[in-house]
């Protein structure tokens, strides 16, 4: 009898195999396909749940966002991307669906970059690419999430040339935030510039790298007082410092995540053409200002400020973020090492960042009383 029962779920299963294996061995045939089976796979079919791709008015112009959580009862966690121009919205299909269980997740794909971009002619948003306006924008985002979710604070969470604004955010409306949370911190960017110069040479002189070693040197006195970083000396720079994994721990660039790009469910077909030409646009006006910046002046906060940092980013230093770390002052303050990430512990460790936010950021939503039941 019991021979017989085995033999039958035997067949059973060799049935079920014989069955199943050709749908799982298929292979999307088209970036169409594939971002479907990538959005059907991520659907969140919870009562209650949130779902938006929209544009907002913001700052006079049309800026995209996306906005995912279970419950819209949940803290709502802003994610202001780095670049200036390198979007995050097209990736936060791998990085953020744990993050939704949690969170009521925004992200926002700023003046000049990614989907608000192609929705906007350049011609005109280009004389408004300024720091101060993409501050102001920042602060109108803000403002519209509070209202259109019915929430006193907000978490803000700003990610490299994103932390610029974020730092000032916290330290100009900490009655908006329950708590500002930095990755890739802005602080004194010329010392990281140096600092990273001095990584990419040490990596190439041991590697041996004669054609890396000259170009790096060709620096001179880069990002020293007084001498204006140009972004082609900045660019240079990059090179040898993401190919040693300066920028991606173990990596020599950022393809990857382009390829990721091409299966966003957010993104059309128009919106990937546009989208290196965005960041482009969006880096020539901010980013030689922002890495020429200090901000490692802003000291005292009236909110909690958590930081996030790579062990290995050297594409905006993390030493140089700890040290500044060291001087704040804040109601409630915590640095968490991610040791095997760089520049984009989001990407690089997607399982630590979830526990992170568990530990060390839904915890003050939730003695405010703001989380779902």
């Amino acid at each position: 009898m019991l021979a017989r029962l085995l033999h039958r779920l035997t067949l059973s299963t060799i049935l079920a195999s014989a069955i199943l294996a050709p749908a799982f061995a298929q292979k999307p045939e088209s970036r169409a396909e594939a971002v479907k089976i990538v959005a059907d796979m991520r659907r969140l079919v919870m009562p209650g749940a949130i779902e938006r791709l929209e544009a907002v008015r913001i700052g006079g112009i049309d800026q995209w966002i996306s906005v995912r959580g279970v419950d819209r009862r949940n803290p709502v966690l802003l994610m202001i991307h780095g670049g200036p121009g390198y979007v995050s919205m097209p990736t936060s299909w791998y990085f953020q669906r744990g993050w939704e269980d949690f969170f009521t997740v925004v992200q926002w794909d700023q003046r000049g970059a990614g989907k608000t971009y192609a929705a906007n002619d350049p011609a005109i948003v280009a004389p408004t690419m300024k720091r101060a306006r993409m501050l102001a924008d920042a602060e109108e985002m803000v403002q519209w999430l509070r209202r259109e979710f019915g929430k006193e604070r907000i978490f803000v969470l700003g990610h490299s040339w994103g932390s610029s604004l974020g730092i000032e955010l916290a330290s100009k409306h900490p009655e908006w935030l329950h708590a500002y949370i930095g990755m890739g911190q802005a602080t004194n960017g010329p010392e990281g510039e140096r600092r990273g110069l001095r990584f990419a040479l040490d990596a190439a002189r041991r590697d041996n790298n004669a054609k890396a070693v000259q170009e790096l040197e060709s620096l001179g006195p880069y990002a020293t007082p007084g001498r204006p970083i140009v972004l082609k000396d900045m660019y240079l720079q990059r090179k040898w410092l993401g190919y040693y994994g300066g920028a991606i721990h173990g990596r020599k660039d950022f393809a990857h995540e382009g390829a990721a790009a091409r299966l966003s469910p957010e993104y059309t077909d128009a919106d990937l053409r546009t989208i290196w030409k965005a960041n482009d646009f969006s880096q020539e006006h901010l980013l030689a200002e922002v890495i020429s910046t200090d901000f490692s002046g802003y000291k005292r906060f009236d909110c909690p400020i958590i930081i996030f940092n790579g062990r290995y980013d050297y594409n905006v230093s993390s030493t140089v973020t700890a040290e500044w770390f060291e001087t704040v002052k804040a109601p409630h303050k915590k640095l968490v090492w991610f040791e095997h990430s760089g520049h984009e512990m989001f990407n690089e460790e997607p399982g630590k960042m979830l526990d992170s936010l568990l530990r060390h950021v839904r915890p003050i939503a939730e003695k405010a009383g703001d989380v779902a039941p």
